[in-house]
């Protein structure tokens, strides 16, 4: 399983929905759907500023992960955005590697 952070935005008529629902059950619906994929939710908080959401999540793969970004964002209630996590581990193996490039006008 590869984890990702979620970061959500309600807009339009998600904000109503999410103040009629209230937070407990915007969870319950956004761990269905996680689910539904084989993912799962590891953490999942409400926040004030430029993001509303933020959630730490496992998909067995990224197209599971993108499957369930892009029917929440079809919904046209929430804005979704994923990063995918990297362990230290996978840092490690990336800090081994030696690519070559050239850069712009090298």
């Amino acid at each position: 399983m590869s984890k990702y952070l979620v970061r959500g935005n309600y807009v339009g008529d998600g904000v109503k929905g999410l103040m009629q629902e209230g937070g407990t059950k915007r969870l319950a619906a956004a761990t269905a759907a996680i689910e539904s994929v084989g993912g799962s939710v590891d953490c999942f908080y409400y926040a004030f500023g430029d993001t509303d959401v933020f959630g730490i999540c496992d998909f067995p793969d990224d197209a599971s992960a993108a499957a369930v970004s892009l029917m929440i964002s079809a919904s046209g209630a929430v804005e979704v955005s994923l990063t995918p996590l990297l362990t230290v581990e996978d840092l490690d193996a990336a800090a081994a590697k030696t690519p070559s490039y050239r850069p712009p006008g090298g």
